[in-house]
């Protein structure tokens, strides 16, 4: 005999269910919030070469194998203004407004990182 579980739950099964969904919904950007991010953080073959607060704007080249990397900083974000590699997919992610963001032009070697004091989740995840 085949019976539908949705069948054997009662109007306080399903009240229980809704206060579990409605905790989940609520608590998931609380817990998952890394905060705002501090630093911006730019590394050429894994060095770091610079390292900005995100309090002021400014604009900062770095040398890669393949040419200049252009790094855009504003308050509260940063992203890859230019890049010479062929693909831009550093410069397509945009502004990194979380605090472990990362963009990574990988042909030329140069990556900005966001750090901040309570790292969420990092862009490598997606």
């Amino acid at each position: 005999m085949k019976t539908r579980w949705a069948g054997l739950l009662r109007p306080g099964d399903w009240l229980v269910v809704a206060l579990a969904a409605l905790l989940v919904g609520i608590s998931f950007p609380l817990l998952w919030a890394g905060g705002p991010p501090e630093r911006a953080v730019v590394r050429v073959a894994g060095k770091v070469v610079a390292e900005f607060p995100l309090t002021a704007p400014r604009r900062f080249a770095v040398s890669g194998p393949l040419g200049e990397t252009l790094i855009e900083v504003a308050p509260g974000r940063a992203r890859v203004l230019a890049d010479p590699g062929p693909r831009q997919y550093c410069v397509q992610q945009g502004w990194l407004t979380y605090p472990n963001a990362i963009a990574i032009c990988a042909p030329n070697q140069v990556s900005l990182s966001l750090t901040g004091p309570n790292p969420g989740h990092d862009s490598l995840n997606y």
